[in-house]
């Protein structure tokens, strides 16, 4: 009988992306998915500690499945990622029926960890850190019907914003190699890949630990001319590294999706200041600017995080003002968060949760009727989705994006799955799109 596997992931689509390397090295070793944690033989939590929440749902997770290991002795229970990489052996000492810690850079050695815990029957901590980059090591094979993919281009950051962990648990900045990035992706498009999404924690620095000229606006240029990939994404950018290149290659490169994910973090000079952003409001505000000089219809969305210490009220309503300036397409918002070992968490000046929760409310209330609105202009439009799969809310219907990334349903044939189709928007919601497929004499006519 085949052993099981059960993966849940916290966090961003880094760490996505981290699962989905971590099931092909377990599928490569017999395992097979399970979506049932209970009747796993082995489980893996891939962690993150960005943010206080998620590091709660982690210890939520671990408690619960400690029933799992009384009814079941020879159950493998792993913890990886960026919580695993902080605390290392101590997390042995906080919950004793855990086998397995494994850290950012160890998931190329899993099956090998995984095999010394079953036969030593010992409980195995790996937090060491690789010198090179290991993704090209872990080769994904697409699952069936699966139109798109992540592809990490590198890792770490060097920029330590006062706020952040990453620099600290995923280590120093570093790209991959060109060939390398090109291979995966040519790899990916003969599966049946048609879009892919690069990944990184500040991608607009890539190519700065390489020898030669590489970088992101070259890197983008390069994958443009793999046949198969129709679209490309990327994310994450820092608003500093946001050059004048990677800014015209919106209008440059055809398969560039427009859409861009811009995390402004606070519209407050004196807070950006703090946080060790880089840059002021007045300079987001012009890259903002020149992007919609390049692309009118480029899509926006931004991170903000309210109640950093120090921030006053005064502070917010600039928040809230940028916001009104820009009127992003979308945004992830959050309340401060402290973690150990950054720079902020020794900033005195500390703002009151009540207050946070208030100001994250209000900074919510407005972008629920920003994303309203720009989600109604689409109304009447037929715009180009590639679809993804069956909708999560009706299997009767298909689901796919935009080139903006807005979420579009609408009813259809399983045979249009991962083709771009012609799709007259008819609703809009606050998270998605309803449309109506059309012919190309439809389309030509609106």
């Amino acid at each position: 009988m085949n052993k099981k596997y059960y993966i849940q992931t916290f966090g961003c689509q880094m760490n996505v992306h981290d699962s989905e390397q971590i099931a092909a090295l377990l599928e490569g070793e017999g395992y097979r998915s399970t979506d049932l944690a209970e009747k796993a033989d082995l489980i893996i939590l891939n962690t993150c500690s960005i943010r206080e929440k998620a590091e709660q749902k982690v210890h939520s997770q671990i408690g619960r499945f400690r029933d799992f290991k009384r009814n079941n002795p020879d159950l493998l229970i792993g913890i990886g990622g960026c919580l695993a990489q902080q605390w290392g052996e101590k997390f042995f000492k906080k919950a004793p029926h855990l086998d397995l810690v494994f850290g950012t850079h160890c998931i190329p050695r899993l099956p090998e960890l995984i095999k010394k815990a079953k036969r030593n029957c010992e409980q195995v901590a790996d937090v060491s850190c690789s010198e090179k980059l290991a993704e090209s090591g872990v080769r994904l094979v697409s699952a069936r019907g699966q139109i798109s993919r992540y592809v990490t281009i590198m890792r770490g950051c060097n920029n330590f914003c006062a706020y952040c962990v990453v620099p600290y648990l995923r280590g120093p900045e570093e790209s991959r190699e060109l060939p390398d990035i090109l291979s995966e992706v040519r790899n990916l498009a003969a599966q049946g890949i048609k879009e892919v999404t690069l990944l990184g924690q500040n991608v607009n620095s890539y190519g700065q630990t390489l020898t030669g000229n590489s970088d992101f606006a070259g890197l983008l240029a390069a994958i443009a001319q793999i046949e198969g990939i129709n679209r490309i994404r990327f994310t994450t950018s820092h608003p500093k590294d946001l050059s004048p290149d990677l800014i015209n290659c919106f209008s440059e490169i055809a398969k560039l999706c427009e859409h861009i994910h811009l995390p402004v973090q606070s519209g407050s000079d004196k807070v950006l200041q703090m946080m060790n952003r880089g840059y002021t409001q007045a300079g987001y505000l012009g890259r903002v600017a020149k992007l919609r000089e390049i692309r009118p219809d480029i899509s926006i969305t931004s991170d903000v995080i309210v109640g950093f210490p120090g921030e006053t009220e005064a502070d917010f309503e600039e928040t809230i003002d940028l916001m009104r300036k820009i009127r992003f397409d979308n945004l992830f918002s959050f309340k401060y968060s402290e973690r150990e070992g950054t720079a902020a968490a020794k900033f005195d000046h500390k703002v009151n949760d009540s207050i946070k929760s208030a100001r994250l409310r209000t900074l919510q209330l407005l972008q629920e009727r920003h994303t309203l609105e720009k989600n109604e202009v689409q109304v009447g439009k037929v715009l180009e989705v590639l679809v993804e799969g069956h909708s999560k809310n009706s299997p009767a219907e298909l689901t796919g994006r935009t080139r903006t990334n807005k979420i579009v349903n609408f009813k259809g044939s399983t045979e249009s799955i991962g083709q771009t189709l012609s799709i007259l928007i008819t609703c809009a919601y606050q998270h998605s799109l309803r449309g109506e497929l059309i012919s190309s004499e439809e389309r030509d006519r609106c």
